[in-house]
């Protein structure tokens, strides 16, 4: 659960670095990429130790997969509240096959 839960805030951290500066298009470039630059820092400083933490308990794999689903949860909140835009009803669906593709990777096929 510590590796979920830091993957959780390292996604947090991560997507407003990649898509916070979206509602910012008045500031230069170059200042968005350092505060992004700066964003992303503090996104590693849970990324690593969740990967460091989990790998044992998950596989690499699983530990990227886990990565992605968190990704897609934390970016469909973002988008909706921060970004106020609409989470359509084809994303869902494609989310959703992501989320077939989880339980493919989980599942012992042995």
């Amino acid at each position: 659960m510590q590796t979920v839960a830091l993957l959780t805030i390292s996604n947090v951290f991560m997507t407003f670095a990649w898509y916070g500066h979206l509602k910012f298009k008045e500031y230069p470039l170059f200042m968005v990429i350092l505060v992004s630059w700066g964003i992303a820092f503090v996104e590693y400083c849970f990324q690593v130790p969740a990967n460091r933490i989990g790998h044992g308990q998950f596989t690499a794999a699983q530990l990227k997969t886990i990565q992605e689903v968190i990704t897609l949860v934390v970016f469909s909140i973002f988008s909706v509240v921060y970004l106020k835009e609409a989470l359509k009803w084809n994303y869902v669906v494609g989310f959703a096959l992501i989320v077939v593709a989880v339980f493919i990777i989980f599942k012992d096929w042995s």
